[in-house]
């Protein structure tokens, strides 16, 4: 497939984590596409470095303490804003984790993610009690051919 008709394809569907480019296993380079409300969980990056540029639309950020060890209250939310096309935005598990959301309701959102070192799974956490998952993380496509395992699920089947 050719690569802007798969990303063509890919917004169709709620959230998908498309790989450019694996950098020699030294990072990851993806861009991710977000349908209209559709979001992440709360989650770290497994001390990884992650830089985030909007490509279209608007993504908010919402930035959260690290939860209890014991993980049985409310998660602690730190700041959140609204990143908008061009704007670029850098996290790292020192700084807290986060969620990213395509708060709007009517149009889809690209971003551009670099994360160094790349990694293969990482931890999300329920905002009401703390209480951490591990998941592991999969593309909807890499290097922009379609992936089989991807669990993405089209908007229509909603």
């Amino acid at each position: 497939l050719n690569g802007n008709v798969l990303l063509t394809n890919a917004l169709s569907f709620r959230y998908t984590r498309n790989l450019v480019d694996s950098g020699n296993g030294k990072f990851n380079l993806m861009i991710l596409c977000w349908g209209e409300g559709h979001g992440s969980s709360i989650h770290d990056h497994t001390d990884s470095h992650c830089f985030m540029k909007i490509l279209q639309g608007n993504l908010k950020e919402t930035l959260f303490e690290w939860p209890e060890k014991k993980g049985n209250g409310e998660m602690v939310k730190k700041s959140e804003r609204v990143l908008r096309e061009n704007q670029c935005a850098y996290i790292n598990d020192s700084i807290g984790l986060h969620r990213v959301e395509n708060i709007s309701h009517t149009e889809s959102a690209v971003s551009l993610h670099l994360y160094s070192p790349p990694f293969d799974s990482c931890n999300t956490f329920d905002q009401r009690t703390g209480h951490k998952h591990k998941v592991k993380m999969t593309f909807y496509s890499k290097f922009g051919e379609r992936t089989l395992c991807a669990t993405a699920v089209p908007q229509e089947n909603n």
